[in-house]
């Protein structure tokens, strides 16, 4: 038996709240947009997607044994974008700021310590990001312009602040009217060596 799954940061309800505010600003003129709801937002740090189940211990003990001693990271809001790009958009994201160097630290770790377990590398790159939505892909060109145009006129998000203290291992079932979340094991920052 195979699991789809991913490790993550948890986010506080203060910066879900400022996401689902940013989220009512762009859905302005009904964008062909999949939205992420509030409760599903999180910090990914690793996607692992389909992995055996006789994996999951030795990533729970990659996940701890990877965090262990380390701080919590104190990050901040930043702005709105989009993947590829604002002009072709097909992922719209939250930047994330502050303390990114140990954020990127702790997931190279990570990284790392999954690598010793046996997952496979991720090929890209790690880049901090909270998914506010997906665009559908029957969106047309008119549509995609006016998203892009939304994009680069949206005001920067309120720098709210907060610590990246709690990481879980979550696995996702994907349904039709979106995807649930089943926390699998979780760790609580800092773990004592």
């Amino acid at each position: 038996m195979s699991y789809r799954l991913f490790i993550a940061a948890e986010l506080p309800p203060a910066v879900r709240g400022e996401l689902a505010a940013a989220q009512e600003r762009l859905r302005i003129g009904g964008p062909p947009v999949r939205w992420v709801g509030p409760a599903a937002m999180h910090l990914t740090l690793r996607f692992l997607g389909d992995t055996a189940a006789e994996q999951i211990p030795a990533i729970e003990r990659a996940l701890r044994g990877a965090l262990a001693g380390r701080a919590p990271a104190a990050l901040r809001l930043t702005t709105v974008g989009a993947f590829p790009s604002a002009r072709r958009p097909s992922v719209l994201w939250a930047g994330v700021g502050g303390d990114t160097a140990a954020l990127e630290r702790a997931q190279a770790t990570l990284e790392a310590a999954l690598a010793a377990a046996g997952v496979p590398p991720e090929p890209h790159p790690f880049r901090a990001h909270l998914t506010l939505g997906r665009v559908r892909r029957d969106a047309d060109a008119a549509a995609l312009a006016r998203l892009g145009a939304a994009l680069l006129a949206a005001p920067a998000l309120a720098p709210t602040e907060w610590l990246a203290e709690r990481v879980v291992l979550y696995r996702s079932d994907l349904r039709p009217d979106g995807p649930i979340y089943t926390e699998i094991a979780d760790c609580r920052l800092p773990i004592a060596d």
